[in-house]
């Protein structure tokens, strides 16, 4: 259980830094009930066809690794494998497209597969694959490119509260004695604050499909493209359904509510520091069949539009009694 003295901006640090196991032919079992041997047997015969990483899981209150996390630890796998020229800064990444393949456990270290798929004069790009006991729990392409100019233009930051008008979450939830309250309240390493409320115990009062929300983390982060952009990638991750609940009335603490990320799109348009205040604006265009899909656009505090965002879920609300 997290309490006022865990310091989860330290522990997002840790899961950042990824150890390095070199090179390796990896296989990844199809089926559930396959073993971890196929996996561990293949690492060892050493041969270049990947470079492997591995990262430690931040605990949850249901024991599933928080997708946002996945996403931002495969970042720094792949980024790490972008090699440039001596003195030249490395090519920031500019897009991925992950899918959410299977949950992952948090009682167990990921293992990431990098396996460079093109290096061009312009662009690189890396196809990655989060593993547990051989599984694939998530399956990423991801691309960077050298920085260059051209056209340049973009959706206006709309007018909102300052996040100073807002309270915390740690305001909000902090003197609740339950562990999913201390838990927003003390273990995330990401501030946010909902400009129309949250959802986390009470639906909204006006069923609309969309909302805004100031994040930052709560912490210093280096100075690393590659960090701020890994970390924006984990918060980009926060909330983005939250507009298909919001326009159908519903809370998370709703029994009824069963809901995955099913995949995950992001762009980085123009560099941002995460660790400065960020306003994260989502909508809903639609939802159907057990799905919602949520997008959304992040913008620096002065009004940059720093990346755009879409991620499509499960949501299912179970009938009563079933």
């Amino acid at each position: 259980m997290t309490s006022p003295t865990h310091d989860p901006f330290h522990e997002l640090l840790q899961l950042l830094d990824l150890r390095h196991l070199g090179t390796a032919r990896t296989t990844i079992s199809p089926r559930s009930d396959a073993g971890p041997e196929s996996f561990l047997t293949e690492q060892i015969l050493g041969d270049p066809d990947r470079e492997i990483f591995e990262g430690q899981s931040q605990w949850q209150p249901h024991g599933r690794v928080f997708g946002g996390q996945v996403l931002a630890q495969t970042i720094i796998a792949a980024g790490r494998t972008i090699e440039t020229a001596a003195g030249e800064p490395a090519r920031p990444i500019h897009s991925l497209h992950a899918y959410f393949v299977r949950p992952g456990s948090v009682d167990k270290p990921i293992r990431f597969s990098v396996e460079r798929v093109r290096d061009g004069r312009s662009f690189s790009t890396r196809r990655v694959h989060a593993l547990q006991d051989g599984h694939a729990i998530l399956a990423m392409t991801a691309s960077f490119q050298e920085p260059a100019g051209g056209m340049d233009h973009q959706d206006p930051m709309p007018p909102v509260p300052t996040p100073e008008e807002l309270p915390s979450v740690e305001e909000k939830y902090g003197a609740v004695d339950h562990p999913a309250a201390r838990h927003l309240a003390y273990g995330r390493p990401i501030d946010l604050r909902h400009v129309d409320g949250d959802l986390w115990s009470v639906p909204a009062t006006e069923q609309v499909a969309h909302q805004e929300l100031w994040l930052r983390a709560i912490g210093t982060l280096p100075d690393d493209p590659l960090v701020h952009a890994a970390v924006m990638a984990y918060a980009s991750d926060y909330a983005l359904l939250e507009p298909v609940i919001r326009r159908h009335g519903v809370a998370w603490v709703d029994r009824r509510l069963r809901a995955a990320s099913l995949d995950h799109a992001m762009w980085f348009h123009r560099p941002a520091r995460v660790d400065e205040w960020m306003l994260y604006t989502q909508y809903s265009p639609s939802a159907q069949g057990g799905r919602g899909l949520g997008m959304g656009r992040m913008f620096t505090r002065d009004g940059v539009l720093a990346a755009s965002v879409a991620q499509e879920g499960m949501l299912r609300l179970k009938e009563s009694g079933a």
